[in-house]
């Protein structure tokens, strides 16, 4: 009996050495997952419910809050920001309020943030339309291939016109407007070479009273259809509108300004980037990469009104166009 609980002791006793010495294995350490939402401050030029460039970003965000979920994903705006002084002092004050991403959503934009930037460097910048990171770290670029939307759009209106006669209004000979009015004479011309396709930059963004003058001019020349890009074009469609010429759209669906004479539209969908700027942040990534807009990745998207009655061959026509664009079968001049 003494001699079993001798050897209990010396069990006992070695049990709680071996103890003593053994480290307690660490903790396993949880990775971090924030609970706070993604903060993103946009500047535009116009009006967030333009039927155009702005809206584009604005259907683009409200988009991805709903895709992202509930409390994921918050931001704010300023929009009208025609003055690119006054847009720089919001960019600006956006950065010091700690936001997490800026898009800078206009070409005109991209000095201020060239300025900006470096003082922020924990910020995201996106700047469009342009190529441009300014080779800054935590500065992103991103433009739309308007052109191919532009050729699609061009291809059907050569289809549709009578008079051989299309008008064409344009703000300033830049960025995505301009590639997307050379896309769409590209496209007119290789269907007939013979219709005269009337080109007019007003030299403004914002002038919606110049859009309709300039639509006026093309309608009194004899243009059956129109097409036109950036914010001042609803005066452009109004002008349609009232003459019952076709008109074509780029950059934001805008059928239900005028449903009786909107063809289609060159609609931007600008979350197919976005998703992809947020998902690089997440990993670290603040900057120096160029993105674009494509018929292929579905940045772009042709928004065919499905109310007007404009013929089989039209729609199929547009179809093979796109699917070719895609497939790198078409090159647009």
């Amino acid at each position: 009996m003494k001699n079993t609980i001798k050897l209990f002791s010396l069990l006992l006793i070695t049990v709680l050495l071996v103890a003593g010495c053994t480290q307690a294995a660490p903790p396993v350490e949880e990775p971090e997952v924030s609970d706070q939402p993604l903060r993103v401050a946009i500047v535009t030029p116009s009006s967030m419910n333009d039927l155009a460039f702005s809206q584009s970003i604005s259907d683009a965000m409200q988009a991805l809050q709903k895709e992202m979920g509930e409390g994921k994903l918050e931001y704010v705006y300023s929009e009208n920001m025609f003055v690119v002084d006054d847009a720089a002092a919001a960019i600006r004050s956006y950065a010091q309020q700690g936001f997490d991403i800026i898009l800078a959503h206009g070409s005109q934009y991209g000095s201020s943030v060239q300025e900006i930037a470096p003082d922020f460097t924990n910020t995201v910048f996106a700047c469009g339309t342009t190529v441009d990171t300014f080779d800054m770290p935590n500065v992103h670029a991103s433009e739309t291939a308007s052109d191919e939307g532009g050729f699609v759009n061009g291809v059907m209106a050569a289809l549709l016109t009578e008079t051989k006669v299309i008008g064409v209004v344009g703000p300033i000979e830049t960025g995505d407007a301009k590639l997307y009015i050379d896309g769409f004479a590209a496209g007119v011309k290789s269907v007939d070479p013979e219709i005269d396709v009337r080109v007019t930059y007003i030299g403004s963004f914002s002038d919606v009273a110049l859009a309709a003058e300039a639509a006026t001019t093309h309608l009194s020349a004899g243009a059956d259809v129109l097409t036109g890009s950036a914010q001042m074009v609803i005066g452009a469609i109004g002008k349609a509108k009232e003459a019952g010429a076709y008109w074509f759209g780029t950059q934001a669906d805008q059928t239900s300004f005028a449903p009786d004479v909107v063809v289609a539209s060159q609609v931007y969908h600008w979350e197919v980037i976005l998703r992809e700027i947020f998902a690089l942040r997440q990993d670290g990534v603040l900057g120096g990469e160029t993105f674009a807009a494509t018929l292929d990745n579905g940045g772009q998207v042709i928004k065919i009104n499905p109310d007007l009655d404009l013929g089989q061959d039209v729609l199929d026509e547009a179809k093979r166009v796109i699917q070719e664009i895609i497939d790198q079968t078409i090159s647009i001049p």
